[in-house]
């Protein structure tokens, strides 16, 4: 009974996940010959949910699968932030440092580091290694969205200046202040990768992770910055964080609120809120594509929730 129960209140949940999503939101896009010369903001936001790509430009799975996630992050428009995080291994042709850092992070609370590519991990959840795991990873990407509740409500404004862009807070709302940070991080789109280095795939590469900064909410002050000309704040976090970054000809910005990982003692890597603004080019996915995925996925958990033990 009780497992009956449980299975009705998915397919109910899903079903109004569904009717909310019938038209698929997406980030600010202009088409690749335009000119950025007016600010841009997100509007209030916090529900986008990070799915982070461990990958490298050596690497044939990852080269298959990277033009498959592009068609993903313009299906699902504002719901994810895919960011693919390229390592400091000695091969990758990017190693951004701020890449490094974020894959230091993901395996901070971890027995085992994450070391195979393509590697997803879903808001800090259980790491989904190989190009056959996508399932698995639409599956988490699904069950956090209906488990999420009390975000915090973001938004930044990406204002062009010269041959950089600064970024700025708009008004914030944070679910809670202890122990979190606010976190930028900076994605170019079509990064070229160079002739000389090991490629299977083809002459880019997408979502790479090339800047972030970290903002601790508890103390006013920027403690990390890597790969952005600037990052400040003079009256706390959460009121003037602002960093400026070198312009690329498409780039994402992702603004989120997470947990301080303090040594491995993070309490969660889960973020409290995130939000994204992307200057790409975006085709106009079918409605019918997400819609049939959500069935699909719901499918999927309503099953397991009839056969569950309780």
């Amino acid at each position: 009974m009780r497992s009956r129960r449980l299975m009705a209140t998915t397919l109910v949940v899903c079903l109004g996940v569904l009717l909310t999503s019938v038209t698929p939101t997406t980030a600010v896009a202009v088409a690749p010959s335009g000119l950025l010369d007016h600010p841009l903001s997100t509007g209030t936001g916090g529900r986008t949910m990070l799915v982070e790509e461990v990958t490298a430009t050596w690497c044939p799975s990852c080269a298959e699968i990277d033009p498959e996630l592009v068609r993903v992050a313009d299906s699902h428009g504002s719901r994810i932030a895919l960011i693919a995080l390229h390592p400091s291994d000695g091969e990758d042709d990017f190693q951004p440092p701020a890449s490094q850092y974020r894959i230091d992070r993901i395996n901070a609370l971890r027995d085992e580091p994450v070391v195979s590519t393509p590697t997803f991990v879903v808001e800090g959840g259980e790491a989904r290694v190989g190009y056959e795991a996508w399932t698995d990873v639409q599956r988490d990407i699904l069950s956090t969205e209906l488990e999420r509740d009390g975000m915090s409500e973001l938004a930044f404004t990406v204002t062009p200046e010269n041959d950089m862009f600064r970024v700025t807070l708009n008004e914030l709302r944070l679910v809670e202040s202890p122990g979190s940070q606010l976190t930028y991080m900076v994605l170019e789109h079509d990064k070229r990768v160079s002739s000389s280095s090991t490629n299977p795939g083809g002459p880019t590469r997408d979502r790479v992770l090339v800047g972030i900064a970290e903002c601790a909410v508890d103390s006013g002050t920027v403690t990390e910055r890597l790969g952005l000309v600037n990052a400040t704040t003079s009256d706390g976090c959460e009121h003037d964080f602002t960093i400026v970054f070198n312009a690329t000809e498409h780039w994402s910005v992702v603004l989120v609120h997470e947990h301080i990982n303090d040594n491995g003692t993070t309490p969660s890597d889960a973020s409290l809120g995130a939000v994204e603004l992307a200057y790409r080019p975006i085709s106009s996915p079918s409605s019918d594509d997400f819609s049939l995925w959500v069935l699909a996925t719901c499918g999927v958990i309503g099953i397991a929730a009839l056969y569950r033990k309780v």
